[in-house]
């Protein structure tokens, strides 16, 4: 006796013979767009929630947002500051002071070498006048020429008397000197006249040699240098 052929039709249908249609598997359906996404947007999430916990646990913001700070500390960080601001203040008055006390010392000090430099600045002038002496008496016995003509007036009525006068210019070193009696009006006292600036030293060494205090310069003389001779 054949068999009868078994084919699909021969089963009774039931649900697994109604599948769902595109390529989900044979058992399972297809997932709504939201639950595919879901695992990412979690992600991102979580990344940015760890990056902004870093940047606020960095930066101290975490007590702020935490509202960690409490007033205690707020009142320390007051009382701090006013310290240090009466710290700043007693160092001010304590720089015044001290200012005030330089200031006061140099001053003094300053008074000190203004002295000193007064009494130093009227040695050294006394000193310079002294030099500024000796350089023009040294200038003088410099320029003395004794070779300049020297006329010696006898106006004492003495005879003689100029001769004298004129060996002791000779014996002195000068190599012209005449002796002569006055020919025209006297002065009121012995004196040595001398004509030109040039000769005004040795009118003075003339005045030195003889005796005489006064030097003049006289203009018209007959010779360089004159001596009158008076009582």
């Amino acid at each position: 006796m054949a068999r009868d052929k078994v084919t699909y039709e021969s089963y009774e249908q039931d649900v697994f013979d109604n599948p769902p249609q595109g390529p989900v598997g044979a058992h399972r359906g297809s997932r709504p767009v939201m639950v595919r996404i879901a695992p990412f947007i979690i992600v991102i999430v979580v990344a940015a929630l760890c990056g902004f916990g870093a940047w606020a646990y960095g930066s101290g913001e975490y007590q702020n947002l935490l509202n960690l700070k409490t007033p205690q500390s707020t009142t320390a960080s007051s009382d701090t500051t006013q310290s240090t601001t009466k710290s700043d203040s007693s160092a001010s008055d304590s720089s015044d002071s001290s200012s005030s006390s330089d200031s006061s010392t140099s001053d003094s000090s300053a008074s000190d070498d203004s002295s000193s430099s007064a009494d130093s600045s009227s040695s050294d002038s006394s000193s310079s006048d002294q030099n500024a002496q000796q350089q023009t008496q040294q200038a003088q016995t410099a320029t003395v020429n004794k070779a300049t003509q020297v006329r010696v007036v006898n106006g004492t009525g003495v005879s003689g008397y100029a001769g004298q006068k004129a060996d002791v210019l000779q014996t002195a070193g000068y190599t012209s000197v005449e002796a002569a009696n006055p020919t025209g009006s006297l002065p009121t006292g012995t004196v040595v006249w001398y004509q030109n600036e040039t000769d005004k030293a040795t009118a003075q060494d003339v005045a030195n040699t003889l005796g005489i205090t006064a030097v003049e310069q006289v203009q018209g003389l007959s010779a360089p240098i004159t001596v009158v001779l008076l009582n």
